[in-house]
């Protein structure tokens, strides 16, 4: 196993659990005790986690992890969510997307559908994820803008005052959102509150808004709400959500799209 997939299952571990000891992760990821010592302090170098005696913790109550330490977890739910959301979204629309893995993907679904291969442009996408505006800005047909703003390492995303001047400006169709959690009673969320300031006014300019989220960020609560649950048209989760949250968002109004 190579030194960043090791940091990126620690962290995954980390994150799942608040606490590792070093025996315990050297016995997860099959490599010696010395090699995970040596990786705790390199990650807590960066302020990644927080060492301790004997193993390591997470860095903060509300931690985030980096999106370039996310692996592929909850992949194969993630890609049916992006193309059950991208198939949302009509030829010449203009589609907001913020940030994370799961809107990562329904970019990556836009990119590849047949009916958005030609066009001038075919479809107009909004965005403040820089990952997601370099993906897609090598697709002729797709009309990028990016938002202004100062740009988060964790989740490469522009936040802040200066994307008030371009998101004031214009009209989406459709806004797509990723969340950290998303509850019939709080809302959809975010860890950081600069980051949802700015999917919330991407929610303000859309006609519809579109959550998409895997069903272990509902029922949820993180630190910075977005929005309210009523103000979201539609949910895309996967198979796996509790009936109980189904009829709770439905009877809230807002549509669950289950994949």
């Amino acid at each position: 196993m190579s030194r960043d997939a090791r940091w990126k299952a620690l962290l995954e571990l980390l994150v799942e659990r608040g606490r590792l000891d070093v025996e315990e992760a050297a016995a997860e990821l099959a490599v010696s005790a010395a090699t995970i010592r040596r990786d705790f302090d390199r990650l807590a170098e960066q302020q990644m986690l927080v060492r301790t005696r004997g193993g390591a913790v997470v860095h903060g109550v509300s931690y985030e992890l980096p999106l370039r330490y996310k692996t592929a977890r909850r992949a194969s739910e993630k890609q049916r969510i992006a193309t059950a959301v991208a198939d949302l979204v009509a030829p010449g629309e203009a589609v907001g997307l913020t940030g994370g893995t799961t809107t990562t993907e329904v970019a990556r679904a836009l990119a590849v559908r047949a009916d958005l291969a030609t066009g001038s442009p075919v479809l107009t996408v909004v965005t403040n994820a820089l990952n997601i505006a370099n993906e897609l800005a090598v697709r002729p047909q797709f009309k990028i803008v990016v938002t202004g703003g100062v740009a988060r390492p964790q989740s490469y995303e522009l936040v802040g005052p200066l994307a008030d001047g371009v998101l004031g400006q214009i009209r989406l169709d459709v806004a797509v959102l990723g969340v950290v959690a998303f509850d019939v009673v709080h809302g959809a969320a975010a860890h950081d509150e600069a980051e949802a300031a700015i999917n919330r006014l991407l929610c303000e300019r859309a006609e519809r808004v579109v959550v998409a989220a895997d069903s272990s960020k509902l029922g949820q609560r993180a630190f910075a709400r977005i929005c309210p649950a009523y103000l979201v048209d539609t949910l895309v989760t996967d198979t796996a959500v509790d009936p109980e949250t189904v009829q709770r968002f439905e009877e809230a109004g807002t549509r669950v799209i289950a994949v």
